[in-house]
């Protein structure tokens, strides 16, 4: 029997000056990097697939519609649980504007609310759990590989689910890695989060 995979596939790279704070933030990606990133991945996938889900903020949505005038026969659902963190006040803020200490606050519990409004970790990563568990049905029923379309903060939930499900991470045990800008990883969805 062949695996079936997730493919987690990181938007291009944003058009958003570098240091500065964002994720629910809604900025585009660089057009000719989305263009590369879709050309490189329409040859990578495999001919048909279970589902395919982006994230609805735009530079995933450019992503997607690059990636359909390759691939016709495709089509992809906007899909809110797979959206970059929500960063709250601190959306748009150069991080070195940010308090040390506030930062230092979020960190030290990923389970409390944010000082900043934005979303705990521990909301994000139920929202991405709850959207594996779906993707896991939709790949058994129909047979194939899921596509997000998506954020590293996606993909770095999806690894942490993968690994540890069932408790929150300190952050010292926070996935760091994520695919690049443009690129992607492949998890497999046979295997249940619990």
């Amino acid at each position: 029997m062949t695996q079936r995979r997730l493919w987690l596939v990181r938007h291009a790279l944003p058009l958003v000056a570098p240091g500065v704070c964002y994720g629910a933030l809604d900025v585009p990606a660089d057009p000719a990097a989305t263009a590369d990133a879709a050309r490189r991945l329409a040859r990578a996938l495999p001919g048909t697939l279970a589902d395919m889900r982006h994230s609805p903020l735009q530079r995933c949505e450019q992503l997607v519609q690059a990636l359909m005038a390759l691939k016709a026969d495709s089509a992809s659902e906007p899909d809110a649980r797979l959206a970059e963190m929500d960063f709250g006040t601190w959306e748009g803020r150069a991080w070195d504007a940010i308090a040390r200490a506030d930062i230092d606050a979020w960190t030290s519990d990923f389970g409390a609310p944010r000082a900043s409004g934005g979303d705990s970790l521990a909301a994000m990563l139920l929202r991405v759990e709850a959207a594996l568990a779906e993707a896991r049905q939709l790949s058994h029923d129909r047979g194939g590989d899921v596509l997000w379309i998506t954020h590293a903060g996606v993909a770095r939930c999806v690894q942490w689910l993968q690994a540890r499900p069932g408790r929150l991470p300190r952050a010292d045990e926070w996935p760091v890695a994520a695919p690049a800008y443009g690129e992607w990883t492949t998890v497999p969805l046979d295997a249940p989060t619990h």
